[in-house]
């Protein structure tokens, strides 16, 4: 777009009559001024044909607006009634029929009337005579027109600023205000008013009025883009662009996309079920979201609430399966053994039957590795009919976790709890807190003490998460949580639970396992069910005993299936027809040397060495005790890596054979002329208990009295200064180890004769238990005596005699360990 600037005399055309016939070009969304030089693109056949009579004759054409652009044959009607008188400077055809010109406004000039219409438009025109009062009003106005006009290309970067220099230099108003106008981002209809109006002091003021209105529009569109850039400095490019259109739209208003998500959000919420209070907190949120910027930060935080609140399972339950017979069933099919949690699900069910509700049963499997505390969850789940959630606490420290973060935080979520009820999707499922003997405590709060409202039944009907800020209905889960060991489980939380063991299993019962599940299970995953192959029962014994030293079947289950893939292998070589048998000496072949061996009984009997019973992980061992007496100076030297209740056991034991030393035909003085060493064998295993004391002291008689223990005998049981025998943990698995190594004859205390309900009967009819209650009884039944009446008939000691000092024993260092 140029301007002349020209106005010597020498180039201004001849005069014209003021009213004469000239061609129309009408033209779309631009109005071109008088000292206004513009090229145009035509292309309408009408247009190009007045264009081409016009180039025939003065080259002058009359250039008015049409009323609507998008018509493409204009009417007269259609046209506005004053335009630009112009001259063509330059017309050049383009290669697809299109015309460019270049055309140079002259005057203004209204049309007087259409002479023809047809093949193009002609019309009389009248040049209109513009009016300019040189008043003082007329230069205010003009002095004006500058400065607003300056303000306007500053804040208008599309402007050149050479325009302000351009316009500063025009005195004629009728020019300056043509000139501005052409500049100015006004509306075609405004641009109209300021062409047709004749005098110049009304089209100065017009002007400066509209200049008025689009220096404040740029003024805001200023004010949007430096609060903008201010959050440029510290974020991303998109981010600025969020942010923008965020101004834009508090300017213009919300989105149709963001009214269409606030319906859908509040038609959700009336079909949702929920509490009453969670009904409230939703509507409240879902008001204060509809007075927020849809980009905004804070809008989001309530948008994501919203869809918790409505995402949650409130009222959706799942009914139970309340057929006791099918859930035995089901229970028996997935689990071998587990009595006692299979009968507690049973009778949780049997409950439900008559009751119409109950609260939801917390139970805590505690058990070694492998045992199935994680896979029974998942059978119960199956049994009920229930959905089935696992949560792992494992290396969990942060109480957030459980009661999750408070919205004020940076991308706070619920806890874990309750992200996992929205996984489940009902409000009843079976809920396993996994590994709960293993969270730790920190800084930032102690989980297990979130979790004593999760696990109470009486608190957690209104259990309050951080995130949500409403109670939610924990009451109808069944909890089941699992550990290792109870005292990683704080006591408070022990006390919300009802804890059944599931202690190892029993070489029969691994035996079972792995003939009625692990090998079926191994024979589908190795592709072998269409092959002929057959698992002999002394081949899965041989692993137990001599590959395998687990409480659990995982190690088991991998011994199999390492025999499986080696058998796999063979039948790609061979073909699908083979036979395969596999007995002890396969095992050996495929799996190596045996990396345990079996404690077995002594040959024949000896003096000071007894066999004890231990309690491990893994199960029951046998645990030989040696005693040696040599010439020395009273030394006790007690070696074996045991931990330090084992070692107070040995002198305890120690203390008790001193004191009662003639009555078992012991010299008194045998400590002041002779070292006693103790020794269990295995040293690199950590040992640790009480319940080898009878163990000490039967060695400690034999070797100080040299009679022979028995060698048939397995012993068990914490002994006291007194010479009392006190009740152990673990008789099962140690009557079962004694079992494994031919023993028939247990010494046990007489307050564990309860727990012999708890052993096989086919273990329990092949073995004797001799129930004691006195060291004086271990001794009767354990030494290979040839007048048992004479061996106690010394002279009794006085109970309460003060013991002469005795050195100090020498230990060596001792660690605890897991036998007992």
């Amino acid at each position: 777009m140029l301007f002349r600037q020209d106005d010597d005399a020498r180039n201004a055309p001849p005069p014209i009559p003021t009213t004469r016939v000239i061609p129309l070009l009408p033209l779309r969304d631009i109005i071109v001024f008088p000292h206004m030089v513009v090229p145009l693109f035509v292309g309408r056949e009408k247009s190009i044909k007045a264009l081409e009579e016009s180039m025939r004759h003065e080259k002058e054409i009359l250039l008015a607006a049409q009323l609507k652009a998008k018509t493409n044959d204009p009417q007269p009607e259609e046209i506005f009634k004053i335009g630009s008188l112009s001259a063509i400077i330059q017309l050049l055809r383009l290669p697809d029929g299109t015309v460019k010109v270049l055309v140079e406004g002259r005057r203004r000039a209204r049309i007087r009337k259409f002479v023809e219409t047809e093949p193009f438009f002609r019309v009389e025109i009248e040049e209109l005579r513009e009016r300019v009062d040189n008043s003082r009003e007329i230069e205010a106005l003009m002095r004006s027109i500058h400065a607003a006009f300056e303000t306007y290309v500053k804040l208008n970067k599309k402007i050149p600023p050479e325009m302000i220099m351009s316009t500063a230099n025009i005195d004629d108003p009728i020019r300056l205000g043509d000139t501005v106008a052409a500049h100015l981002n006004l509306k075609l209809s405004d641009k109209q008013v300021v062409l047709e109006t004749e005098s110049a002091l009304d089209r100065l003021k017009k002007l400066y009025e509209l200049m008025e209105a689009e220096i404040e529009i740029l003024q805001i569109e200023k004010k949007i883009r430096t609060r903008v850039k201010k959050q440029m400095e510290r974020t991303q490019k998109e981010y600025y662009l969020n942010e923008q259109m965020s101004a834009i739209q508090k300017e213009l208003g919300e989105k149709d996309e963001y009214k269409a998500e606030l319906q859908e959000l509040e038609e959700r919420l009336k079909k949702k079920k929920m509490s009453k209070e969670a009904l409230e907190k939703s509507q409240k949120e879902l008001r204060k979201l509809r007075l927020m910027s849809p980009m905004s930060a804070e809008a989001t935080v309530v948008r994501n609430y919203i869809d918790w609140m409505i995402s949650l399972p409130w009222f959706e339950d799942t009914k139970d399966k309340l057929d006791i017979e099918e859930a035995e069933r089901i229970l028996d099919e997935d689990h071998y053994g587990l009595k006692k949690a299979k009968e507690r699900i049973l009778e949780y069910l049997s409950v439900q039957a008559l009751v119409k509700k109950i609260k939801g049963p917390i139970l805590c499997f505690v058990g070694p590795p492998g045992v199935g505390k994680t896979s029974l969850g998942r059978s119960i789940a199956r049994a009920t009919a229930r959905k089935f959630v696992r949560l792992s606490l494992g290396g969990v420290r942060d109480e957030a976790e459980i009661r999750g973060h408070r919205r004020t935080y940076i991308g706070a979520l619920p806890g874990k709890i309750i992200q996992h009820m929205k996984k489940a999707g009902s409000g009843n499922p079976v809920f396993l807190l996994d590994e709960v003997d293993k969270m730790s405590t920190d800084f930032r709060g102690d989980p297990s003490a979130a979790l004593l409202e999760v696990l109470d039944p009486e608190q957690n009907n209104a259990f309050n998460d951080h995130y949500l800020d409403v109670d939610y209905d924990l009451s109808r889960i069944l909890f089941i949580t699992t550990a290792n060991t109870l005292p990683g489980i704080p006591l408070p939380l022990q006390d919300r639970m009802e804890i059944i063991r599931l202690p190892g299993y029993t070489d029969y019962e691994k035996m079972n396992i792995a003939r009625q599940f692990l090998v079926p299970k191994q024979l589908r995953e190795n592709g072998l069910e269409e092959v002929d192959v057959k698992f002999a029962d002394k081949a899965l014994r041989f692993i137990i005993d001599r590959y395998t030293r687990e409480a659990g079947v995982r190690n088991l289950e991998r011994e199999i299936a390492s025999i499986f893939r080696k058998v796999a292998k063979k039948v790609i070589k061979d073909g699908k027809e083979i036979r395969v048998r596999i007995g002890p000496k396969t095992v050996q072949k495929h799996l190596g040397p045996p990396r345990f061996r079996i404690g077995q009984i002594e040959e024949e009997d000896r003096i000071g060495l007894t066999t004890g019973l231990a309690w491990t992980e893994f199960g029951g061992e046998l645990l030989q005790t040696e005693v040696t007496v040599m010439p020395g100076k009273g030394k006790l030297i007690i070696t074996g890596k045991l931990g330090d209740v084992m070692q107070e056991s040995a002198q305890a034991a120690v203390s008790y054979v001193r004191a009662r030393a003639r009555r078992f035909g012991i010299e008194p003085d045998f400590y002041e002329n002779s070292d006693i060493h103790i020794h269990v064998p295995e040293g690199a295993t950590p040992k640790d208990g009480p319940s080898a004391g009878i163990t000490m002291a039967t060695s400690l008689v034999s070797a100080l009295s040299g009679i022979p223990v028995r060698r048939d005998v397995a012993m068990t049981g914490e002994i006291t200064l007194r010479g009392r025998v006190l009740p152990i943990g673990g008789l099962k698995e140690k009557i079962l180890a004694a079992h494994r190594g031919k023993v028939t004859r247990i010494i046990m205390p007489e307050e564990n004769e309860k727990d012999l309900r708890d052993i096989p009967k086919s273990v329990a009819k092949s073995m004797e238990f001799m129930l004691v209650s006195s060291v004086d009884e271990v001794l009767l039944k354990a030494l290979r005596l040839e007048d048992p009446d004479a061996f106690l008939a010394g002279e009794p000691e006085d109970d309460e005699a003060r013991l002469p000092p005795a050195a100090p024993a020498e230990q060596a260092p001792c660690e605890a360990g897991p036998a007992r």
